[in-house]
């Protein structure tokens, strides 16, 4: 199965793309480790995309496009794979149709007033780095990791503002994909609220007619 998945930000993309890559014995492949693979190695790849990333500046799709390629074209993942954080935008999607289209696009739904609180509410150890989640998962003592002992934090990017600017980037540039893969006829759709085990259980009841 080439497989790819689409999600705002929260909506738990990372933790199910690992279970499904489990139950179907497929190489995850997220762009971000891609990413990081290449800045750590030092290619002609990573120093142009480092270069950016620096500045504080988006990676060009064209080094996205060309750096997913190469990946891959590695024998792990030249018949089969999942797709995490790639393709983000039509163009890009565009470009994997032209050497690996993908069979099927799983997108996973959710309110976004659910994804704030979600995301809003996580906390994380700053030693042994448990997560936890102040509505669905709080620690036994406030703001303290039940492991360790530790404060917890919240990263910056759990923050309210900036998790709704966030959805309206995922919005603007992401949610053009659910139309593209729709008129291919190849996406389908999982809700994505509720206990992780629920959701992998929609996600594989979506699966179930795809290739």
């Amino acid at each position: 199965m080439r497989l790819v998945l689409l999600g705002p930000p929260g909506s738990g993309k990372g933790t199910q793309a690992v279970r499904i890559a489990q139950h179907f014995k497929l190489p995850h492949i997220s762009t971000g480790d891609i990413l990081r693979d290449n800045v750590s190695r030092n290619t002609e790849l990573g120093k142009k995309a480092k270069s950016f990333m620096d500045k504080g500046l988006l990676v060009p799709d064209e080094l996205v496009v060309e750096m997913t390629k190469h990946r891959l074209a590695q024998k792990d993942s030249q018949k089969d794979w999942i797709l995490d954080g790639f393709p983000r935008t039509v163009p890009q999607a565009e470009a994997l149709d032209k050497f690996a289209p993908p069979e099927v696009v799983l997108n996973l739904f959710i309110e976004s007033a659910e994804l704030i609180k979600r995301s809003a509410g996580r906390r994380i150890c700053a030693k042994c780095k448990a997560v936890y989640n102040i509505h669905s998962n709080p620690p036994k003592a406030e703001d303290v990791c039940d492991k360790c002992g530790a404060d917890l934090m919240q990263r910056d990017d759990d923050k309210e503002d900036v998790v709704r600017h966030r959805i309206e980037v995922y919005e603007e540039q992401t949610r053009p994909l659910v139309k593209f893969y729709t008129q291919k006829g190849i996406l389908r759709s999982a809700y994505s609220a509720g206990t992780i085990d629920q959701v992998f259980e929609r996600i594989l009841e979506a699966l179930k007619h795809s290739p």
